[in-house]
């Protein structure tokens, strides 16, 4: 959870407006202008005029003047700095393997940094009373919309000895899987500990690691195989050289890792698939034993759909990634590329098991998994401005693209027990079976029976985590 959420904005003065009002709730940040405000949630795909922002937009009142701001587009992949932190970097590069300083006509930069461009940002490290803090609200939203379990990609080596530190002292009411990561393209397998089931409850699992391949479409940064359709001059971007990658995933199989690698743009996911095929095709990689992971998989030619399904891989989706991205995907794709984009049912499909984990990406998304169920099986956008108005879509109330709507219970079992088996744990948790444990949600609705329109009035009545009660009642 970031400092100062700007999700659901829909106009740079509505960001301005959030952040004034933040610095006037936190009198410690208004009377200090050396503090850092960070903030997560802005979409200019949203604004009036879809075009990114600028530092000097960060300035235009008296009381933003001069302070360290730096706030995150939606998807994380791009940030947005004021014009005091483009003082505190002072130097920097022409050029960026992987990353981008977005620069005006003059060549001066404008306070974007896209992927790996945005490790230039000075950002001050968590401290552990703001880890405790961001955990304790994390986990009271998890609990209050029936997260027993939860897959959290990208730990840093502090984090995790973080989320060690609370597992023995029993203090996870979740289970939590993660993925570790280091931003860095030598092997750093020896910073990530193996834990399975640790603590006083057993709840830490760490065996995964999480490498990125591309940016994000929202930002143009997803690699494609071919230009944009809206940016001719840009085919995005490729964080990791595909040597580098190679060398990373070869050694994390070696070592035993599930290797789990974020995908957007078609040519990322075709390298990703290309090294994945080396290892299970070529040097005796079992699927079953390590089951690799693309995390989105978004983007796909319809031949690397198979593909995916020929070698197993999983392929690990959020389904409110569809309805987030719906009005300007094929502008960027173009009406042939989109066939093979959030196809989600032809993924499910083509998997030999008929496996696809589905998943939130939050703080990305809304940590709801009710809007993630409902945007699998309706492909409708959810205006939570106007919770009563029906869900819309580009192609109307049958949803965008509804042959890759997936059924309910495809939804359901993607979310409880392709998600367990992604993470080794299918004989444990992801389904009411005898034996496994009594990790389950109760909710005040059949979301399997009632009308489509009702999945999101539906409410948590219940989260129980080894047969405990660890939020609300029965």
């Amino acid at each position: 959870m970031k400092q100062l959420p700007l999700a659901g904005t829909q106009s740079l003065q509505e960001i301005l407006d959030r952040i004034k009002a933040y610095i006037h709730e936190h009198p410690e940040i208004k009377n200090d202008t050396t503090k850092w405000i960070e903030g997560m949630g802005w979409d200019q795909t949203k604004w009036p005029t879809p075009q990114f922002p600028t530092a000097s937009d960060l300035e235009q009142d008296p009381l933003l003047k001069g302070r360290p701001i730096s706030l995150s587009r939606v998807d994380g992949h791009a940030k947005w700095v004021s014009p005091r932190v483009l003082e505190l970097i002072r130097e920097l590069p022409d050029h960026i393997e992987g990353g981008l300083i977005v620069r005006d006509a003059d060549g001066l930069p404008t306070g974007v940094f896209v992927d790996n461009a945005m490790a230039l940002i000075p950002t001050p490290e968590w401290t552990e009373e703001k880890m405790n803090q961001f955990f304790d609200k994390t986990m009271k939203g998890a609990l209050s919309h029936g997260l027993t379990s939860i897959h959290n990609a990208m730990t840093t080596p502090q984090q995790i000895q973080f989320f060690k530190k609370k597992a023995e002292a029993g203090e996870l009411p979740n289970r939590l899987y993660l993925m570790g990561h280091v931003s860095s393209n030598e092997y750093w397998g020896s910073q990530i500990p193996r834990l399975v089931n640790y603590g006083k409850q057993g709840h830490l699992t760490v065996k995964s690691v999480k490498l990125v391949a591309d940016g994000a479409l929202g930002s143009w940064g997803a690699a494609l195989l071919e230009p944009y359709s809206d940016k001719a001059e840009d085919s995005g971007l490729l964080l990791t050289p595909p040597e580098e990658l190679s060398a990373l995933v070869h050694q994390f199989w070696k070592d035993g890792f599930q290797v789990n690698i974020h995908c957007i743009g078609d040519r990322a996911n075709h390298v990703v698939l290309d090294i994945f095929e080396d290892i299970i095709a070529q040097r005796g990689g079992n699927i079953t034993e390590w089951r690799p992971r693309i995390e989105h998989a978004q983007i796909m030619t319809l031949d690397d759909i198979k593909r995916t399904g020929r070698l197993g891989v999983l392929t690990s989706v959020q389904p409110t990634h569809a309805t987030s991205d719906m009005s300007y995907a094929e502008t960027r794709l173009g009406p042939e590329r989109i066939k093979g984009a959030y196809a989600y049912q032809s993924l499910l499909q083509a998997s030999p098991n008929h496996v696809l984990p589905l998943g939130s990406d939050f703080p990305v998304e809304s940590i709801d998994p009710l809007l993630g169920f409902y945007a699998a099986v309706a492909r409708l956008r959810f205006d939570p401005e106007h919770p009563d108005a029906p869900g819309s879509s580009p192609h109307g109330s049958r949803g965008w693209y509804p042959e890759q709507k997936l059924t309910r219970a495809q939804a359901l079992k993607g979310m409880t027990l392709d998600a367990a088996y992604a993470s080794f744990a299918e004989n444990e948790i992801g389904s009411l079976s005898p034996g496994k444990k009594a990790d389950f949600v109760v909710l005040n609705k059949d979301i399997m029976t009632i009308p489509v329109a009702d999945i999101l009035k539906t409410k948590v009545t219940a989260t129980v985590v080894d047969g405990k009660i660890v939020y609300g009642d029965l």
